[in-house]
């Protein structure tokens, strides 16, 4: 799918969401056991933090470079970018390698935006998109995610099995079912263009994640767990948390068109992916 057409696809696919989110009803509160709403009416999610925190016993997850400080914007000071730790003993070679040049990339001083700010698909990193908030739309055969930046759309089919043939694609083939109060998303089929954090982490298209969504703390938070599995990067499961807190208020228009990013955003060294040709 082309970028132009790709962005064109998400933002009028919004449109119905957004109808969708304006009619909805205000939720009930649920009964302990029963399965979660995350989609009440003018509610939305903001992710607490932009990095997946390891679960006790867990290999971590890529963190900080601690030679390097990491400064995000809005905190004072002048923000700086990501520089991996690559020490990290859970990191094949191929995933050392691959950071190594991002990170020489930003030492060198280029710009090494995150996916979201560049308006690319985030892939697995999906849930550590910042500042604004994410929306649900819940119906009996499919969940549906929509992120207000760029309006990126994750669709999860519920009660069904993985197609027999999967083909990679950016955020890969969600399925999923409610276990008690947890919504469970098994997915595979990621295509290897994306990252599994905001580290720039790579994976290979054998990438599988599981991830575990329920309310905590009276529905103020969703609480996500996730095992990351990618044996061309991880030499062991990745077992990660991260929260996201509850917002009020609807779904606002937000357009984040790749032509845009030209100044100053766009780089050589990191260019925007471009189909060469059309899916359809």
């Amino acid at each position: 799918m082309s970028e132009q057409f790709g962005n064109a696809y998400r933002h009028s696919f919004a449109a119905g969401l957004l109808a969708g989110l304006v009619c909805a009803t205000a939720a009930p509160a649920l009964a302990q056991g029963s399965p979660p709403n995350f989609s009440a009416s003018n509610v939305g999610w903001i992710a607490v933090g932009t990095d997946w925190t390891a679960k006790p016993g867990s290999p971590s997850p890529v963190t900080q470079d601690p030679a390097h400080k990491y400064v995000p914007n809005n905190v004072g000071g002048q923000p700086t970018f990501r520089i991996a730790n690559l020490n990290n003993p859970n990191l094949t070679q191929f995933a050392k390698d691959s950071l190594k040049k991002t990170n020489e990339a930003v030492l060198s001083g280029k710009p090494m935006w995150s996916p979201s700010a560049r308006c690319r698909a985030t892939g697995p990193a999906f849930l550590l998109t910042p500042a604004q908030p994410m929306f649900f739309v819940q119906t009996a055969k499919q969940v549906a995610m929509l992120h207000q930046h760029d309006n990126d759309v994750r669709r999860i089919h519920l009660n069904v099995p993985h197609s027999a043939n999967v083909k990679p694609s950016w955020y890969g083939e969600s399925v999923g079912r409610y276990e008690g109060d947890t919504l469970v998303i098994d997915t595979i089929g990621f295509t290897d263009k994306t990252f599994v954090d905001n580290f720039r982490t790579p994976h290979s298209e054998k990438l599988h994640t599981i991830e575990r969504l329920r309310l905590v703390e009276d529905g103020k938070f969703i609480e996500i767990e996730a095992v990351i599995e990618d044996p061309a990067i991880f030499l062991k499961p990745l077992h990660v948390t991260k929260r996201s807190r509850r917002v009020e208020g609807g779904l606002a228009e937000w357009r984040c068109a790749a032509g845009e990013m030209n100044n100053p955003f766009a780089d050589t060294s990191d260019p925007i992916p471009v189909a060469v040709k059309a899916d359809f």
